[in-house]
């Protein structure tokens, strides 16, 4: 009777709560995932169900140990998480108004006759002749999370993509052919941009730098990654931190155009 009274008691507050809750859960996952920091949180999940048992069973020795460790505990996750924070935070603050925007979009009354909905067809294109010239590259897709605090670590452009703009950058004299390039509704924002790499997760070894590249900045935002092997010329895609498996460049095209609608 008294869970009944407390369900009865469930306010539209409390759903949001619980929501909010969830979502948070939801990043932290995210940020953790494939990384030794996910043991580190099991590991302090497990010394606070010991410190809770042994308060449980009376037993004073064992803990005052664990409660002990238990006060210092937000100082150790700071100290301990302070990469995961860092990304969250990241995560958080670079969020814009993007999603927002493209919902509007689809009201009859407020569309135009200009596009900036980016030409995956180019690109896509660019990454297949690159491919037949083993000429490595490297392109970063923003979608909802704002990527300034990445694109300054290159040279800002403004330059509308196309097929040989693509080309032309990552060819192999080509002084901007270094590092990653950023596309940003049909525009090129930066070229020789410095990526996080991801050294924690294990790839296959004929896979480099351009790859964990791409790994990095789809596991720490929610952008969209395209890689040209130098090596091989194999095209590898990547979405949230992993491999996105395709057939050929014509599901590549409709895997992109979907993602970022």
């Amino acid at each position: 009777m008294d869970i009944f009274k407390d369900l009865l008691k469930f306010t539209v507050v409390d759903v949001i709560d619980v929501i909010l809750v969830a979502l948070l859960l939801y990043y932290v996952y995210k940020l953790v995932k494939g990384t030794v920091a996910i043991n580190i949180f099991i590991g302090i999940i497990i010394i606070y169900l010991a410190w809770k048992l042994t308060e449980f069973l009376n037993m004073e020795l064992l803990t005052g140990i664990f409660g002990g460790f238990m006060k210092v505990g937000i100082i150790a996750l700071i100290v301990v998480f302070q990469p995961e924070i860092r990304k969250f935070l990241l995560m958080v603050g670079s969020t814009n108004f993007n999603r927002r925007r493209k919902f509007l979009k689809q009201f009859s009354f407020l569309k135009t006759e200009t596009s900036d909905e980016t030409d995956v067809d180019a690109v896509v294109s660019a990454c297949s002749k690159m491919s037949m010239s083993k000429t490595g590259a490297l392109i970063v897709f923003e979608r909802n999370n704002n990527l300034d605090f990445l694109s300054s670590s290159g040279d800002e452009m403004n330059i509308k993509v196309t097929q040989p703009i693509i080309e032309s950058i990552f060819f192999k004299n080509s002084p901007l052919h270094d590092g990653a390039i950023i596309v940003s509704n049909n525009i090129v924002k930066a070229t020789r941009v410095i990526l996080p790499v991801n050294n924690e997760k294990s790839i296959p070894q004929r896979f480099g730098l351009r790859h964990r590249a791409a790994i990095g900045v789809t596991e720490k935002t929610d952008a969209l990654a395209l890689v040209v092997s130098e090596e091989t010329g194999h095209i590898s895609y990547f979405k949230d931190g992993e491999f996105v498996v395709f057939e050929d460049t014509n599901q590549l095209n409709t895997l992109i155009k979907k993602d970022l609608a």
